[in-house]
């Protein structure tokens, strides 16, 4: 696949004789998902590959009708094209009809450890803001390398190989790149409020944010929701369920915002501290991390295998005989015993290993957690 750009359109020339044309009109990135949206698509025949160099479609006649008939690999190929296209005119295409700026007339940036407390800040921040959800959940899979692109594609690859998602191949690396391109947006003179808890994901999380934002002089903040929380909103004891940024309430956010005139900025050797962490982070190949004694911890990939056997083992003393137990039954029950661990997708991937590894007997046809059940090899 050959492309170019001429703002505000991006040409792809396909073999055979086929040329794509998406003309930008929106700031807003794309994914796999959603890439008929924010913008116009085209197709048109040409003569052959040398003819793509001068081609202009309005010097050429489209056929009637449009429809695109590429693989996965070739549409992710597209769209990261004209995400980054979007990204180099994004000044430009926010002053286009119907689009917009989306720094523009704010007064803070928030970047929220999950998108979908991301949508509880939008709504508990009153002041004029951006939000950018972080889309990754880094307890779990390689974060090796993470901030380059070697190291994207790595823990692509060993999530596409363990991991059930029920997402379209190449959604989550489109929404992790695209989240990355947001934060290279912001604007420097926008201070920036990073919201996170404690536990291994959201404290990975904000090691790894930190790291990306090195090269930016940007005033930032840490919202550490747990311990202010405790300190703005309840007593230490009541606030011993709430590890995650997810737990949040609008109004929580609200209280909690309204005080951020106490919360002191990052200074230099505060920031140092985070990116020397990441950095030791960022250089193991494991797959599994808790938070435990305010610190991350790499586990091996079958720590909580025995949990799960001992679970099965309990269920099945349950029963009058032992019979094969819904394996989401199986996961909520560890799930209820593990409140620091909430990644249900990864004990999935674990009792999957137990099978192909003799200690279980399947079911069913193992594509989700629930299509199948599993009981005790005997």
């Amino acid at each position: 696949m050959k492309s170019k750009v001429r703002f505000p359109f991006v040409y792809f020339y396909l073999e055979p004789k086929r040329v794509y044309m998406y003309k930008m009109d929106s700031t807003e990135y794309l994914t796999v998902s959603n890439w008929t949206q924010n913008g116009e698509w085209r197709s048109f025949e040409i003569a052959d590959e040398e003819a793509f160099e001068t081609f202009k479609h309005e010097e050429t006649n489209p056929p009637e009708g449009f429809s695109i008939f590429v693989n996965q690999d070739v549409l992710n190929d597209m769209v990261e094209e004209i995400n980054n296209s979007i990204q180099q005119y994004r000044s430009l295409l926010a002053c286009k009809p119907f689009s917009r700026d989306p720094f523009k007339e704010v007064d803070s940036v928030h970047i929220v450890s999950s998108e979908s407390a991301a949508g509880t800040v939008r709504i508990g921040v009153q002041h004029p803001k951006a939000v950018i959800g972080f889309t990754e959940f880094l307890a779990i899979g390689p974060i090796w390398k993470l901030h380059e692109k070697e190291g994207q594609k790595y823990r692509n690859e060993w999530l596409f190989d363990h991991i059930n998602s029920e997402q379209e191949e190449f959604e989550g690396e489109n929404k992790f790149r695209n989240m990355l391109r947001e934060i290279e947006d912001i604007p420097e003179t926008l201070p920036i409020y990073i919201w996170y808890g404690n536990d291994a994901s959201e404290q990975t999380f904000l090691r790894f944010i930190l790291y990306i934002l090195r090269h930016k002089t940007n005033v930032i903040y840490l919202m550490n929701f747990v311990e202010l929380y405790e300190k703005y909103i309840t007593t230490k004891d009541a606030q011993q369920e709430f590890l995650y940024t997810s737990y949040l309430a609008s109004q929580d956010v609200r209280v909690l915002f309204e005080k951020r005139g106490e919360v002191k900025a990052l200074n230099e050797a505060e920031l140092y501290q985070y990116h020397k962490e990441w950095n030791t982070l960022s250089q193991a190949k494991g797959v599994l991390r808790i938070y435990r004694d305010n610190a991350i911890m790499e586990m091996k990939q079958n720590h909580y295998d025995s949990l799960i056997l001992n679970t099965i083992k309990k269920l099945h003393e349950a029963q009058e005989q032992k019979d094969f137990i819904k394996t989401g039954s199986v996961i909520g029950e560890v799930l209820e015993n593990r409140k620091e661990f909430k990644h249900a997708d990864y004990l999935e991937y674990r009792i999957r290993d137990l099978i192909y590894t003799g200690f279980l007997e399947l079911k069913g046809v193992p594509k989700s957690m629930g299509h199948y059940r599993v009981k005790l090899r005997s």
